[in-house]
């Protein structure tokens, strides 16, 4: 990887690209760091979400996405999650609203821009609830040095802003720099906390030789599961193809054989995002309203709470089902078999049409279960760790490191193909 790097590095063209990509991603720190939003006791909230990481809470697992900007109440509070949100649920409209779908697939160049346009305005949306939703969260914990109605308008201007400014960056990178934008900017967010994780971990290594048993336990895990993580990312399920040999005109077409590559974790990390953030949720609006002890809605908050074995097994359930869901969006076993049938492919040993489909689904739910199993290993791993080392605060850190790894093989995997296009000197040289 790093002779991939260095050999990248040599290159004018991708050099300036790997630059253009440091000053995108120094000016995005800079903006989740330095830029504070005022009104906003920052000291305090500091605090209040260092006890939110600790407990698993949903605002804590934003934080950890948003690289501390959510902590700090900087510009950049809001981060990627709300383009984030808005392309997923423009792409799951996509699947419901026959209009967006032909705007999809039929639409070409000019559909494509109307949907990303789509996903800006939406983003803008989102950006605007979330931004009035973390404002509400500061003002009842009374974190806030002014609740008139114009600080109120500055903060979550300032918070929208920040979200619309942040996906203008990730598009820009996309374009002319390394890799994909968004993926690139939550990388960089999760790898900024490593620091801070880890004087977490240290501080709670010396309290005791348990902890430091703990401590080192989840090192070896986590270099497991990095080795696990590239291995699965890699693989997939190649499907031999034949296509037919057909005459047109006096040339003969077709004959050729090639195959169809189903990855094992096709639907990537949505869904342990999807299910954390489902089960994250009740816990966290139960904690603002500051239940009573013995009361029934402190033994909710418990029962959905990450260090409880009632969330690792809604867990592994949420994880299951969203896997299908989005590997059913990804691939669609009937429109493949229909594209092969009419470019004249097939599936040896499988007639084409409902042969082939009702084949191509079986593989399909296959691969899906052992990549769902690969997410639940990854997701509840660092859970099951918490529970028995009763060490607070790690709980996502197999979303992370799952969310971390992709990004790096994606970037590692593009920078390879660049370098392989500009030393490609063809067979007739």
């Amino acid at each position: 990887m790093f002779k991939t790097f260095a050999n990248a590095w040599r290159i004018p063209e991708l050099r300036k690209k790997i630059l253009f990509t440091l000053l995108i991603v120094a000016i995005f720190r800079f903006g989740s760091v330095v830029l504070t939003v005022p009104f906003v006791d920052v000291e305090q909230l500091r605090l209040l979400f260092d006890a939110y990481t600790q407990s698993g809470n949903l605002l804590g697992y934003f934080n950890v996405l948003t690289g501390g900007a959510l902590q700090n109440a900087t510009l950049f509070s809001m981060s990627i999650t709300p383009y984030i949100n808005a392309s997923i649920i423009i792409q799951l409209l996509t699947v419901a609203i026959p209009a967006l779908e032909r705007m999809q697939k039929d639409g070409g160049e000019e559909g494509k821009k109307k949907l990303a346009a789509i996903t800006r305005y939406s983003t803008v949306g989102i950006g605007l609830l979330q931004g009035f939703t973390y404002y509400i969260m500061l003002k009842n914990q009374s974190l806030l040095t002014r609740t008139d109605f114009w600080s109120a308008c500055v903060i979550i201007l300032s918070f929208t802003a920040g979200a619309s400014i942040v996906m203008w960056l990730g598009e820009l990178i996309t374009e002319h720099g390394i890799g994909n934008g968004i993926s690139d900017i939550l990388f960089v967010g999760i790898v900024s906390r490593i620091p801070t994780m880890i004087l977490y971990m240290i501080q709670y290594a010396k309290q005791s030789a348990g902890y430091l048993i703990g401590m080192i336990v989840l090192v070896i895990v986590a270099l497991a599961l990095v080795v696990f993580i590239v291995w699965v990312s890699n693989a997939e399920r190649r499907i031999p193809i034949q296509y037919a040999k057909r005459m047109v005109g006096r040339k003969m077409y077709g004959g050729q054989s090639t195959n169809l590559p189903m990855k094992v974790n096709m639907s990537g990390v949505l869904p342990v995002i999807f299910a954390s953030t489902l089960l994250m949720f009740p816990a966290t609006i139960i904690s603002f309203l500051n239940p009573a002890e013995g009361s029934f809605w402190l033994k909710v908050e418990h029962f959905f709470s990450p260090t409880s074995w009632s969330y690792v097994i809604l867990y592994t359930l949420l994880i299951v089902g969203f896997g299908y869901f989005y590997s059913l969006i990804q691939f669609n076993p009937v429109e493949v078999a229909n594209n092969l049938k009419k470019n004249g492919g097939f599936v040896m040993g499988y007639r084409p049409g409902k042969p082939t489909s009702d084949y191509l689904a079986r593989i399909l739910s296959k691969i899906t279960f052992i990549g769902s199993v690969f997410l639940i290993i990854i997701a509840l791993l660092p859970v099951i760790l918490g529970i028995v080392t009763d060490i607070n605060g790690i709980t996502i850190g197999g979303t992370s490191l799952l969310i971390v790894v992709g990004v790096a093989l994606e970037i590692y995997q593009q920078l390879e193909a660049q370098i392989m296009m500009r030393h490609y000197k063809g067979f007739l040289e």
